[in-house]
């Protein structure tokens, strides 16, 4: 299997014919992010250029039991290249509070790629040519910080200081230090121990590796983003000391750094975790159709691998799977804050397994969540290093039908579904009775209706203290194309397991909500669909929003044909930009072109406009049903994309972008569903020949 690889910066001979702008590379190089996951949840993520520019950056985040969570455990590494006559030169960059920013390895740095999704970092210093990989082992908290000496006229030595500060991923940065830290030396392993028990296991292998005790504050470290956003922005961190080793062509030094135990970091040289890995990668490929092999398809198929997580908070709960010969998985919805979603995982499930060929994951996550079932609903989310999940959604038990239905006609999986069906049953039979949050069918229309004061329910859902910015409450398109769609799916199903006569209650509630769906939503003034109807003060809401494409979309449709085409078009019109849908039309009067600034004024631009590129999906889907010809089309519309994954999270999807031009991505640089719909879209629509699932 080939290597994909994806530059990012010009290698030498490309500089020499480009005329590049310095500061505009540099700004690049802090701009631009790598993430690289360890299938539990935690991560290594930075800039490209090195310097820390989020709270949420580190070399390693682990991915700890509760009370815990996500954890930074190792901050940074600054390294030093030192010269048998003394000459010494930084790799490194760092920013201070003084606002000046330490570039000095830049100069050197000649070229970053990733290879099958890992980064890779070429630094030319004095003509000694070095590689740097970064590699996170699967299912541990372990990472290799590796080094190997391309070429060179003399030997060289390596100096790396590891700085860290021990909180939770999402702490602020100003979070006082728990000193001290107690370092134990034994035998070259190094154990740095912190409050709470919290210990990291560090050495490095490699010729001649020795360890200095040299503890130090770092201080006043800058935080660029963490201060744009509104946050903390200027903390320290502490070093135990140094590390120096050899570099030499023929071996690799490698700074491991990990929170197992020593057994387990020792099961694995270097060479051998970095050969396992690839492997794993190879395989996710071969796995793959094929169009989702090479290129952009790829890559989205190695990015889709980072969402996929064995959580390590619920054991319980994986304790249960396994003894029932499952095992339990769920989907991160984004790096680097968000924790795993129940609407997030429903959406992105066909694209991040059944279109990857990870069906048995796929059907791990469907019973993970079915175990879930609360009152008619699934878990909106799980909180950070906690068990219970939180219940206020009105979309995400929706799109668990959806989800299902995806599943079983993939996999033909009929025994999940029937260990399923009950509770299905039993969550149309809460909706149609009235549940939690307000969710409930009206008797009137049998349209569902939703909210609840203080909770945002459905997917546009941001809040700032008390204020629910998109309260969306009264009956909200999409949770009636859902709710349509779902009764369809059940009724069917019902009929194929216990024959004709079964689901006909089903049937009528699913054909009262189409007719009163089309006779209800349709805003003939506008020519598309009203986002609520019984709104706030009784009153339909005629905000132009993307929502409306889910009564086209979805696998049963709840708007009539008749109105398709002019929906689709002013959708195009208003809406569609090169990376996604935007969630508000521009004429709208709380439409906000860029999000941007402090919290609540990100919060305020959340869903008034800002671009979400899991939209893509849904319109794509509602474009090839009114023209079912144009698959090449369709295509072209996910052309920006490959240009984006240079950019922000290179190698994967962000969140959201601003809704005008130069459409600056925002959001979490890397979002499950983003990647999900996009990876989804691309194999629907590519040339039919190369096309297989």
């Amino acid at each position: 299997m080939h290597h994909l690889t994806r530059h990012l910066i010009f290698t030498p001979h490309q500089a020499q014919q480009t005329a590049l702008d310095p500061h505009e590379e540099s700004e690049k190089f802090l701009r631009t992010e790598w993430l690289v996951t360890n299938g539990l949840g935690g991560y290594a993520s930075c800039s490209v250029s090195g310097v820390t520019t989020r709270k949420y950056h580190g070399l390693l985040v682990a991915a700890l039991p509760p009370p815990f969570g996500r954890t930074i455990m190792l901050n940074h590494l600054s390294e030093q290249v030192i010269f048998p006559d003394g000459r010494r030169y930084w790799l490194g960059c760092e920013e201070r509070s003084d606002g000046n920013i330490h570039l000095d390895g830049m100069q050197y740095l000649k070229e970053f790629r990733l290879e099958n999704g890992l980064p890779v970092w070429i630094f030319n210093v004095q003509n000694t040519f070095i590689e740097k990989r970064i590699l996170l082992i699967h299912l541990q908290n372990t990472v290799h910080v590796s080094y190997r000496l391309l070429s060179s006229d003399t030997p060289v030595r390596l100096r790396l200081q590891p700085s860290m500060h021990f909180r939770p991923h999402e702490a602020p940065v100003n979070t006082v230090i728990d000193e001290p830290y107690v370092v134990t030396a034994i035998d070259g392993h190094y154990e740095v121990t912190g409050k709470h028990l919290l210990s990291l296991k560090l050495k490095v292998e490699g010729q001649r590796a020795k360890f200095t005790l040299d503890s130090q504050i770092v201080s006043n470290i800058f935080f660029r983003i963490e201060s744009r956003r509104g946050y903390e922005s200027i903390g320290d961190l502490w070093s135990p000391g140094y590390f120096k080793v050899d570099l030499h062509p023929e071996k690799v030094a490698t700074l491991v750094a990990s929170t197992e135990n020593w057994e387990t970091i020792k099961a694995l040289s270097p060479l051998e975790a970095m050969q396992a890995e690839n492997e794993r990668r190879n395989q996710l490929l071969y796995t793959a159709p094929a169009i989702a092999r090479t290129g952009l398809g790829g890559e989205l198929v190695l990015a889709a691998d980072q969402f996929i997580i064995k959580p390590s908070s619920r054991i319980e709960d994986a304790a249960r799977a396994q003894a029932s010969g499952d095992e339990i998985r769920t989907i991160i919805a984004g790096y680097h804050w968000f924790t795993d979603w129940g609407r997030d995982t429903m959406i992105s499930l066909e694209g991040l397994t059944l279109n990857t060929g990870r069906h048995h994951e796929a059907r791990w996550i469907l019973r993970t969540f079915n175990h879930y079932v609360k009152d008619g609903l699934i878990p909106n989310m799980f909180p950070e290093g906690q068990n219970e999940g939180l219940y206020h959604t009105s979309d995400a038990t929706l799109w668990f039908f959806h989800a299902l239905d995806r599943y079983v006609e993939v996999t033909g999986d009929h025994e999940t579904l029937r260990l399923i069906l009950p509770n299905l049953l039993n969550i149309v039979s809460h909706h149609i009775r009235g549940t939690r949050f307000g969710i409930g069918v009206d008797p009137q229309d049998g349209l569902l209706r939703q909210g609840a004061e203080g909770y945002q329910l459905t997917w546009m859902d941001a809040k700032v203290g008390d204020w629910v910015v998109t309260p969306r409450r009264g009956k909200a398109v999409e949770i009636n194309t859902l709710w349509y769609n779902a009764l369809r799916l059940l009724e069917n199903w019902e009929r194929t397991e216990k024959g004709e006569e079964a689901g006909k209650a089903i049937k009528q509630h699913a054909d009262k909500v189409y007719q009163s769906f089309n006779q209800r939503f349709w805003y003939a003034e506008g020519g598309y669909l009203y986002d609520i109807v019984d709104g706030e003060n009784n009153k339909n809401d005629s905000a132009c929003r993307p929502n409306q494409l889910l009564a086209i979309s979805l696998k049963h449709p709840v708007l009539d044909t008749q109105y398709w085409p002019s929906v689709l078009k002013v959708v195009k019109e208003r809406l569609l930009t090169p990376y996604g849908l935007r969630s508000l039309a521009p004429d709208h009067p709380d439409y906000k072109s860029r999000y941007d600034g402090d919290l609540r004024s990100r919060d305020a631009a959340y869903h008034q406009g800002t671009v979400w590129s899991w939209l893509i999906g849904p319109f794509l889907d509602a474009w090839l049903k009114v023209y079912p010809e144009d698959r090449a089309g369709a295509h072209r519309f996910l052309e920006g994309f490959e240009t984006h994954l240079g950019d922000a999270g290179i190698g994967s999807i962000s969140e959201i972008f601003d809704a005008v031009d130069p459409y600056t991505p925002r959001g979490c640089i890397a979002q499950a569903w983003s990647v999900a719909e996009v990876l989804r879209s691309w194999v629907k629509t590519a040339p039919e020949e190369k096309s297989e699932l």
